[in-house]
């Protein structure tokens, strides 16, 4: 009995220990990851811990971590068997941050202008009008929302909310167990989005043109200097950018270990032609995070800029954009809100920029947007994806969208007047967005 104790216990023992010499790079990354997440879920989104590690640190490796709420101190301590330990901490403005080692205070954080408007929904916090359009078959609809989600048991599609706004409307709409209409939602790279927003009312306002070069005084002296603003909204800057989740890559390392996430890209090379090399990197939104702050004399004028011009302006009173330790907005992946708040961002998309009458966007930059990017085959235009290409053969080729890691969206078509919204841990095709955008668009006629 003892050698059978014995000639298991050391192939058990080898496995971790390989496990162990595997993963210890990425150690840090793990547990940056664990501590972030589980941060911005308990203080943010007000979900439990048990239903965090089951459900959005399920990946592999990082349910390894064991994860420590401190809720007096509103933080997160993370390590992986006692090492690599990690900690974020909540701040009221901010959100979660991760802290270096050196961490003092947090001292900053955006002034914000929330109204209580006496206006239905969308354009006010009242209950929106009781409207019926004989133009919906609200069964063939309802069962297009019902099939997104999984049956009792199934772990296959793991959608936890969607709403069908059309004409303004909310005409379908439903949330997972342990999540309703008040529960915030990590749109991880639908954040970009918000990035061209902002973008977007700096470019009406006159402050800044897409075809501008010199952007950054790092720049001058190299072939840098001629990136052009467009080339960075269009992913299409030449720079060099690793986008991999799985490993240890430009994009981890960014998001997990550094202080400054805006200078990752900022100090890349030049390595392909611009306007000719389209590549997704998370660190050119970053980048253009770094560019809207240096429009602005102060960095209290930065932090607010986002929120009084557009996120407060269009009532998504719910949202919030994270906030890196040096006070820069992480607009490649940290924005967070509830559905019905994403879904208005999609509507002032919808309207080509105009929100309730004013005019907040110029319907050029809206069509801009959506203008494919060389080199994507029609599915990128400037921090919006697209469907001019046809990557959902079955839906409306003027679709584009904010999309996010694990399958988040907010989905406009203005042929057919609607936004969608999704939020859930499976990507197409796992979860088949264009079956059920088909089934969502047939519904009305």
């Amino acid at each position: 009995m003892k050698k059978i104790v014995k000639f298991g216990v050391i192939p058990l023992l080898i496995i971790t220990i390989g496990l162990m010499v595997y993963n210890y790079p990425r150690l840090n990354i793990i547990t940056g990851f664990a501590a972030k997440s589980v941060c911005s879920c308990t203080f943010e989104a007000g979900r439990d811990l048990a239903s965090i590690e089951a459900g959005d640190n399920d990946i592999n490796p990082v349910y390894y971590a064991k994860n420590v709420v401190n809720e007096e101190e509103k933080s997160v301590t993370s390590t992986v068997f006692g090492l690599k330990k990690r900690k974020a901490i909540y701040k009221q403005g901010v959100g979660c941050v991760l802290l270096p080692e050196d961490y003092k205070n947090i001292d900053f954080k955006p002034n914000r202008k929330i109204s209580n408007k006496k206006l239905p929904f969308p354009y006010g916090n009242l209950a929106q009008k009781d409207t019926l359009f004989f133009n919906i078959n609200y069964q063939v609809l309802q069962n297009a929302v019902d099939k997104a989600f999984d049956k009792e048991g199934e772990q296959l599609k793991r959608t936890r909310a969607v709403v069908v706004i059309y004409k303004d409307q909310i005409v379908a709409e439903k949330y997972s167990s342990g999540f309703n209409k008040d529960t915030k939602l990590l749109g991880w790279s639908m954040t970009k989005s918000i990035t061209n927003g902002v973008l977007g009312i700096l470019e009406k306002q006159g402050k800044i043109n897409v075809n501008q070069t010199n952007l950054f005084p790092e720049w001058k002296q190299d072939n840098r200097a001629k990136i052009t603003l467009n080339n960075l909204l269009q992913m299409n800057s030449g720079l060099e950018w690793v986008e991999d989740y799985n490993n240890i890559s430009d994009v981890t390392k960014m998001l997990f270990l550094a202080d400054d996430m805006t200078e990752i890209q900022l100090n890349k090379p030049l390595v392909n032609e611009s306007n000719n090399s389209w590549n997704y990197s998370s660190g050119t939104t970053n980048l253009l995070s770094r560019f809207i702050r240096n429009q602005f004399q102060t960095h209290q004028e930065y932090l607010d800029f986002w929120y009084t011009e557009l996120i407060d302006k269009i009532g998504m009173d719910s949202m919030i954009i994270e906030t890196d330790i040096s006070g820069n907005y992480v607009g490649s992946s940290y924005a967070w809100a509830t559905a019905r708040d994403w879904a208005k961002f999609g509507l002032l998309y919808l309207h080509n920029g105009n929100w309730n009458g004013e005019q907040l966007l110029n319907s050029s930059w809206v069509h801009y947007s959506k203008t494919p990017t060389n080199g994507s085959n029609g599915e990128y235009g400037a921090q919006f994806w697209l469907n001019a290409g046809g990557v959902y053969p079955n839906v409306p080729r003027d679709l584009f969208s904010c999309n996010g890691y694990q399958g988040q969206h907010v989905f406009i078509i203005p042929s057919k007047d609607l936004v969608v919204v999704r939020f859930g841990l499976a990507e197409n095709p796992l979860f088949n967005i264009d079956q059920f955008l088909r089934e969502v668009t047939s519904a009305i006629q």
